[in-house]
């Protein structure tokens, strides 16, 4: 089998906090919860400054609300302007000013990395909530230390595969047991799509979509054959180009794709507190589709069709490691194809779901991107991506409810489905 190193997202140890140089400090914006372990340490501190801003704002959750334990065991509340009140003047965190990293909750110590436990071993990626993080991410040419990923695919056929069942015709795979026998494998050839450049990015997802619908009827009991066979088809279908057929039957819907990027994007305008980061990237994307007085569907369409064509497909053309980098980040950060609750009691396998998920926060990125594009013209950079990829993650990722959401509202337009994700995805 290949070293599973190469599917790791090693490049999460690169990452260093620029403290005070941030210009969007995971210190504001939202709140924060602090472990049982950290407040027991917190309790015996001496008396001084430090101690009374934990008597004031630190409060511990009810013991029987949902959602409290011993990781999630009390809320710091913000101050007036939406800061942590351990933020000190100089924009340092004043607990570890005081007491070192080791005092910080774990919430603290570990942001932006986003860890999960793997055959036994720890592995983190990043949100990209954080701006660092996110330049880390998005700008790296080689996030992966490959030559554009698209060798995964042959890894298909060096691995010895299980078959993957279902437990009857109608009933999902169960996980964790039946996780750990697929996901190298499926991680390797789902990376292997992703980063296959003889293709634009729309279509691997297009190509991931359909792979992952097989791979679901697999682990239903509807398809009579084992994983390796359906990966090594599915790997000689790709690299004969035998599917493009298919996916250039469905053409991009521009007003559709625009109509949805919207209800996403003010999905939580009205509930939550809106970051100036996230409030200043909406007003770009509304001055890049002409959104201002007497506009119609008809002139958005029409100015964001003419931004994705001047200005954001030429600088994508150019970079084209970053929004490759920005799935594959995807990939690591919520376990796809799995999802990140794929080891909790009782959890199914439902790739078709976290697909839908993919493809939707896609869409409404890049949907963003093209507005901010409209926005800046020719001016348009690296620094323009990295600030709306983070301004929106900030806003988006931070809120439990919305991919619910998202996904719901998929649904309800009827668009959870090959088609409809592929319009999506398309320009």
């Amino acid at each position: 089998m290949p070293d599973r190193e190469g599917m790791r997202p090693e490049y999460s140890e690169q990452f260093r906090c620029i403290g005070p140089a941030c210009e969007d400090s995971c210190c504001t914006g939202w709140s924060v919860v602090f472990d049982q372990a950290a407040c027991e340490k917190y309790a015996r501190l001496p008396d001084g400054p430090l101690k009374v801003l934990m008597e004031t704002h630190v409060k511990p959750l009810p013991p029987d609300a949902e959602g409290t334990t011993p990781e999630s065991f009390a809320k710091v509340e913000l101050t007036e302007d939406k800061a942590c009140p351990f933020l000190n003047a100089e924009r340092f965190c004043q607990i570890q000013v005081e007491h070192g990293e080791e005092y910080l909750s774990t919430t603290c110590a570990v942001y932006p990395r986003i860890v999960n436990k793997i055959d036994g071993r720890e592995e983190k990626a990043l949100t990209l909530s954080c701006p660092e993080a996110a330049r880390l991410v998005l700008l790296s040419p080689d996030l992966l230390h490959g030559d554009g990923g698209s060798h995964l695919l042959r890894m298909a056929e060096e691995m010895a595969l299980p078959a993957l069942r279902g437990t009857s015709q109608h009933e999902p795979a169960q996980l964790p047991v039946a996780m750990l026998a697929h996901f190298w494998p499926l991680r390797a050839f789902v990376l292997g799509l992703l980063t296959h450049r003889e293709y634009a990015v729309w279509q691997r997802l297009f190509l991931l979509g359909v792979f992952t619908r097989r791979v679901s009827a697999l682990a239903r009991g509807e398809l009579d054959r084992g994983l390796d066979e359906v990966m090594k088809d599915f790997a000689a279908a790709v690299d004969s180009g035998m599917l493009r057929g298919a996916m250039d039957s469905i053409q991009a819907d521009l007003p559709l794709q625009l109509d949805m990027v919207l209800r996403l994007a003010g999905l939580r305008l009205p509930r939550t507190h809106v970051g100036q980061r996230f409030l200043d990237t909406v007003e770009e994307f509304k001055s890049g589709i002409g959104n201002g007085a007497g506009a119609t569907m008809e002139s958005l369409t029409a100015n964001y069709a003419e931004a994705h064509e001047r200005w954001y497909a030429p600088f994508f053309e150019t970079h084209p490691h970053v929004l490759e980098n920005l799935l594959v980040n995807a990939v690591f950060r919520s376990l796809f194809p799995f999802g990140r609750k794929s080891g909790e009691p009782n959890a199914v396998l439902d790739m078709e779901r976290e697909f839908a998920l993919l493809a939707t926060q896609f869409a409404l990125m890049k949907g963003l991107l093209i507005g901010v594009a409209g926005h800046y013209r020719e001016a348009f950079g690296a620094e323009h991506v990295v600030k709306t990829v983070q301004a929106a993650s900030k806003h988006f990722e931070h809120h439990p409810g919305f991919l619910d959401e998202a996904y719901a509202l998929l649904v309800a337009g009827k668009l959870d489905n090959a088609r409809g994700l592929t319009m999506l995805v398309r320009n």
